[in-house]
């Protein structure tokens, strides 16, 4: 009995938790992915268990993680604590986490990191620590046992100091990203260590440290992202004694401060670096005019780079920026630029033509406009270019930037969508060899004969047009997209099309004798006018959806007359029935436990378990009553704890008050129990009325309990203490009886 109770009181123990952690974090309830994000805890909720794999406690008030706080959680791959209040961690609080894989503790309080913390995580692969207070990493690494991680965040406003030995253990990284915004000490060849890192990201105000960091990553990594830094007019070597092959290919400048004289000096050092193939600019400052020294420039020889974009660069004084007169000999081994968002307005003719090796050029969201494009796109400008983007500028004519585009005599995709041309001629001069346009979102009201016949891809998208007619017999991919076409485009004119989009248009007609089938199979090929398909056919999908929508009302339907009429009630019921049928009518004697099981309400429970059981069970001789709280069997299913009991009783004692004929505790085990107690005409039923309560109170579809309580006698709870005695002596006799 005292292991049963053990057991008991362990289940019970361990579902208080699991109440507890569906209390605090609703989402986890049988769920492996458990959110807990933005709840307002302020520590991490009680009966994790193993079941979970993703846990988000992110945006809360958890101050301290503790050593149990996440032992039962062996199956978490990910745990997300950023932007809490966190302080300090046990030692051993990741210890039986050896399958996460991603940690975030950014954004929070720690002071310092400890190496035990992050022992026993072999697999982890991701870890943010980005966003505390640390402002080191101690005198040793942190993470010397984290063999397979592939991405680390870290450092923060405070973080001062890097010191050699910090990223031992480490040696291939996808992604490092140290915030070092107030970097002061920088121990050199602490990054030597880590051999192979792909994306770099740095922020950094330094230049001292900069220049030796870029040092220590020469050979290891792929692509260097800086942000924040402020160049200023003297700076060191990026090389110094490093000796090539260096494996840096991509540098990015983000939300960084140049002037004239800084960019010049960069120019001329970055040239160092051999293995350098692109620069990348982006919401950085120029201040400026353009004035750049030019011959030292030229003098270091040719530059290595072969991409260069500047995304949303600003020049304060932009309309004042000088041509870049002597630049030339820099732009001969370009091949991608790209210039966007940032107020182009003109590039000069004469450096135009020594972009000899360009193929790529994007000016997309700039201040271009026709009256400057002869300049920017004269004759010899750009020979190698193949694609050209002209898109969200300021152009007005298309007939004038047809012309200046055919002056690139190898081109073949032109973007000139986002331009507001209004109008389109019937005859335009296009480069010989264009394959792609795209003159979406032009505003013009019709398409003509000045839409090259070359073409192989037209995007004619978000304009106004009607009808489309055009005789383009390479064309492949034709996009009508948000337009007001009223019919499909001839299938005669554009016998090459593969991919046709008409979305958004105002479509009720086509040609049938020039369009064929695709499906359904049996009349693939066939012309659409000579095919007769029935409404299921053409409308499959339609007819589907009505079926669908129909059996889901017949469905909802019989839920809600179920609910109504209580069918659930009377298939439980007739479920209970069978059950007990397969049973014998009457438990042999010797497994006859109990002298009553007695159903109740919880609301009378102090009744029951603080006066009757006290009466009976210290009685001379003792009576042995089955209470459900007490002797059920923990863990098995209600409806054969239920019928055992029952069986296992001489009696059944049913204590009737108005809480018991509302109770769905007491309804259930009626549901499961009157059927064998009233079926069999025994005599084993003893009503207790503890308070008064008609007949009619008894909901109808517990008929024989109704009949019952209209024909069999039962004991009624006195007020009078007299009376009590009496109604132990009746209740007692009963039982034995």
């Amino acid at each position: 009995a005292w292991q049963v109770l053990a057991l008991y009181m362990v289940l019970a123990a361990n579902l208080s938790k699991q109440q507890d952690l569906k209390q605090a974090c609703p989402s986890c309830d049988a769920s492996q992915l458990c959110n807990c994000s933005s709840m307002g805890l302020d520590f991490i909720p009680l009966g994790l268990t193993a079941k979970i794999t993703e846990l988000n406690l992110a945006h809360n008030r958890i101050k301290h993680i503790r050593s149990q706080d996440l032992q039962q959680a062996v199956n978490l791959r990910a745990l997300l604590l950023q932007s809490n209040k966190i302080s300090s961690i046990d030692e051993d609080s990741f210890q039986s986490l050896v399958k996460l894989e991603l940690l975030d503790l950014s954004n929070n309080n720690l002071a310092h990191l400890s190496p035990v913390w992050f022992g026993r995580l072999s697999s982890l692969q991701h870890l943010h620590l980005q966003g505390n207070w640390y402002k080191d990493l101690g005198k040793s690494s942190p993470f010397s046992s984290l063999r397979n991680l592939s991405s680390l965040s870290l450092g923060s406003p405070q973080f001062s100091v890097i010191r050699q030995g910090n990223f031992e253990g480490i040696e291939l990284l996808h992604k490092l990203w140290i915030d070092g915004s107030n970097l002061s000490q920088y121990e050199q060849g602490s990054l030597k260590s880590i051999r192979d890192i792909n994306h770099m990201i740095i922020n950094i105000r330094s230049i001292n440290i900069f220049s030796e960091i870029v040092r220590d990553l020469l050979h290891s990594v792929t692509w260097l992202e800086v942000r924040e830094i402020n160049l200023p007019l003297q700076i060191k070597s990026f090389v110094q004694n490093s000796t090539p092959p260096f494996r840096i290919q991509k540098l990015t400048f983000k939300e960084a401060f140049f002037t004239d004289e800084s960019i010049s000096r960069a120019i001329v050092l970055l040239k160092e670096i051999t293995s350098l193939k692109e620069l990348e600019s982006i919401d950085c400052v120029l201040e400026g005019t353009g004035n750049w020294d030019t011959k030292s420039i030229s003098m270091s020889g040719q530059s290595f780079v072969e991409t260069v974009t500047i995304i949303r660069i600003i020049v304060p004084n932009f309309h004042l920026f000088f041509d870049l007169d002597g630049m030339e000999s820099q732009t001969k081994k370009l091949k991608r630029l790209t210039i966007a968002s940032s107020n182009v307005f003109m590039v000069k003719c004469n450096l135009a033509r020594h972009f000899s090796s360009l193929l790529y050029l994007d000016f997309h969201d700039n201040l271009l406009v026709n009256n400057r494009l002869d300049e920017t796109l004269c004759e010899g400008s750009w020979p190698s270019l193949q694609t050209l983007n002209l898109s969200q500028n300021s152009l007005k004519s298309l007939e004038h930037t047809a012309k200046c585009t055919s002056r690139l005599h190898k081109l073949n995709n032109l973007d000139i969508s986002l331009n507001n041309f209004g109008e389109i001629p019937d005859v335009c001069e296009w480069p010989e060899n264009l394959k792609y346009l795209n003159l979406s979102s032009t505003q013009i009201p019709k398409v003509t004969t000045c839409i090259p016949s070359t073409l192989e891809v037209l995007d004619v998208s978000a304009n106004n047009l009607k009808e489309f007619g055009l005789q383009l017999p390479f064309l492949k991919e034709l996009y009508l997209t948000r337009n007001h076409l009223k019919t499909l485009p001839g299938a005669a004119p554009i016998p090459n099309l593969v991919a046709l989009s008409v979305r958004r248009n105002k479509l009720n007609s086509f040609s049938k004798e020039e369009y064929v089938c695709d499906s359904p199979l049996a009349v693939r090929g066939a012309q659409v006018g000579t095919v007769h398909l029935s409404l299921i056919e053409c409308h499959r999908s339609l007819v589907v959806s009505l079926v669908c929508v129909l059996v889901f009302l017949a469905i909802l339907l019989l839920v809600a007359v179920g609910y109504k009429y209580h069918v659930v009630w009377y298939l439980r019921m007739t479920w209970a029935w069978l059950q007990a049928k397969r049973k014998p009518k009457r438990a042999p004697p010797k497994d006859v436990c109990y002298d009553a099981f007695v159903s109740y309400s919880e609301n009378d429970s102090e009744w029951v378990e603080n006066t009757m059981v006290q009466e009976l069970e210290q009685a001379c001789p003792p009576f042995r009553l089955c209470l459900h709280k007490r002797d059920f069997v923990p863990g098995k299913w209600i409806v054969d704890n239920i019928i055992d009991s029952i069986e296992k009783s001489r009696k059944t004692l049913f204590v009737l008050s108005e809480h018991f004929v509302q109770s769905e505790w007491c309804k259930y085990e009626l549901d499961f129990s009157h059927f064998r107690l009233f079926d069999e005409n025994n005599d084993t039923a003893i009503l207790v009325l503890l308070e008064p309560i008609q007949s009619k109170a008894i909901p109808k579809r517990f008929c024989k309990l109704r009949k019952i309580m209209n024909t069999k006698t039962y004991l009624e709870w006195p007020v009078g203490e007299e009376q009590q005695q009496v109604f132990w002596e009746n209740l007692k006799v009963a039982l034995k009886s």
